[in-house]
């Protein structure tokens, strides 16, 4: 039994969660808004605390400033009804330990109050474009939103995977961008773009005449990101010999030179690769050692094929940012969902900018989109789009929804998530379009505008 304390200026959603609470066993306490419930932390004795974000006042991320900067704070999960990435990242860079969207069902209220709890576990468990923006809303993105706020403030060694095209940079420089190191440099070196030959006085620098053509001293990458973040990209590309030298850098935080004398460094490194580094270790391709030290926290990038959710309003981001004040037309939308982004984020911004610059209209047609190859969907795009704008927006999200059912072989939960929405709101969809699945519904606890 636990006594949660929960921060919200809605009262009816307060009353529903902790009605759920007591009769899951846990004793409930409520806070109107945050000063009131900073006024009942001091008190004590509270294990856990479920906080709103949006409150007026002082709202959540404020509340969470405010008990951390007092030193002890129990474990906070934020809750939402508006989960944007940044509000994601600062309330986990500010100690939160989860950040939740509205509403919240019972089952998933029980098993977030278990994880909080630490009885419930001996330690915490750390589960694309050019303006570094992590857009997406699916929870596989919002697992990855939460990592980086985790991760900003600290100064492990992050083993970015993922493949090609599915944003790794992008998670490298958020990681840089949220972090303490901001202020210092980002250096990003691409392994895989440099000839061997090369890479050694590129990340390590070389002294004056230490061979031909070295006519003054140079610092490297390394050192270049002294005091920031060394990004190395498509780390499963460089050669074994390099392993050895980046691996000494990465143990003793001293660089040496070529042909110049050691020096210390303190600089924070991220690698990424889509390579099965796994698989190159048993083949003596990879520096086991290596692996292991650049691998300190693994974090995975979903590819987009996996994240249907996120691909028109990633699509529509990528348009924003082009200036032209073009959008998708429900046709486009629906030819972006049937294709399968085997270049992933790379793939569909390329596409986007390629729709932007060649097109007149405010709508992007599908026939604009041809390259893509045919939606795959179970009916031809005319009769899908047949009607009225909301009778074909209808058509479109049941075809969307059987899709994700099919390929979770019915499992309401994954099709939700493949979907990126709730399964509150699977549930009312499927009831909506008189989809019909076996299971029984989830009871939601309440909805709230925090």
């Amino acid at each position: 039994m636990a006594r949660v304390l929960i921060i919200d200026d809605d009262g009816a959603l307060r009353e529903g969660i902790a009605e759920t609470l007591s009769d899951l066993g846990h004793i409930a306490e409520q806070a109107p808004d945050g000063a009131a419930g900073l006024a009942r932390l001091a008190r004590g004795g509270i294990d856990a605390v479920l906080l709103d974000l949006r409150m007026p006042g002082m709202d959540g991320l404020s509340v969470l400033r405010a008990m951390r900067d007092r030193g002890e704070m129990p474990p906070v999960a934020v809750l939402t009804a508006v989960p944007t990435a940044a509000n994601t990242i600062e309330a986990m860079r500010l100690g939160a330990m989860d950040h939740i969207a509205k509403p919240i069902g019972r089952e998933a209220l029980a098993a977030l109050v278990a994880r909080m709890l630490p009885a419930a576990s001996a330690a915490p468990t750390v589960v694309a474009d050019e303006s570094d923006e992590l857009v997406g809303a699916t929870p596989a993105m919002r697992e990855v939103q939460k990592s980086v706020g985790l991760l900003a403030d600290s100064d492990a060694t992050v083993l970015i995977t993922g493949e090609t095209g599915t944003g790794k940079e992008v998670v490298a420089r958020a990681i840089h961008r949220h972090g303490r190191r901001a202020a210092a440099a980002f250096v990003a070196v691409n392994c895989a773009a440099i000839p061997a030959g090369l890479l050694e006085s590129q990340l390590f620098g070389h002294a004056r005449g230490a061979f031909t053509g070295a006519v003054a001293d140079a610092a490297g990458s390394i050192r270049a990101a002294h005091k920031g973040t060394l990004f190395l990209d498509e780390i499963g590309d460089m050669d074994l010999a390099m392993q050895a030298k980046l691996l000494r850098v990465l143990q003793e935080r001293v660089v040496v030179p070529v042909g110049g004398k050691p020096v210390p460094v303190d600089v924070r490194v991220l690698a990424a690769t889509h390579r099965d580094l796994p698989a190159m270790v048993q083949a003596g391709t990879f520096r086991e050692d290596l692996y292991w030290r650049l691998g300190v926290v693994p974090l995975h990038l979903p590819p987009l094929r996996e994240r249907l959710g996120d691909i028109v309003p990633l699509a529509e981001h990528f348009l924003a940012a082009s200036g032209t004040g073009r959008h998708l037309s429900a046709e486009a939308a629906a030819r972006l969902l049937g294709h399968r982004w085997p270049g992933n984020v790379r793939e569909l911004r390329n596409a986007m900018e390629r729709a932007a610059a060649l097109g007149r209209r405010p709508l992007v047609g599908a026939e604009e989109l041809g390259f893509l190859g045919s939606v795959a969907a179970p009916a031809p795009a005319e009769d899908l789009l047949a009607g009225t704008l909301p009778e074909a927006v209808a058509r479109l999200e049941a075809a969307m929804i059987r899709r994700a059912l099919d390929k979770s072989g019915g499992n309401r939960a994954e099709a939700a998530r493949l979907l990126g929405i709730h399964r509150q709101l699977l549930y009312e969809k499927l009831r909506q379009h008189q989809i019909e699945v076996s299971g029984n519904r989830t009871e939601s606890v309440g909805k709230g505008d925090g």
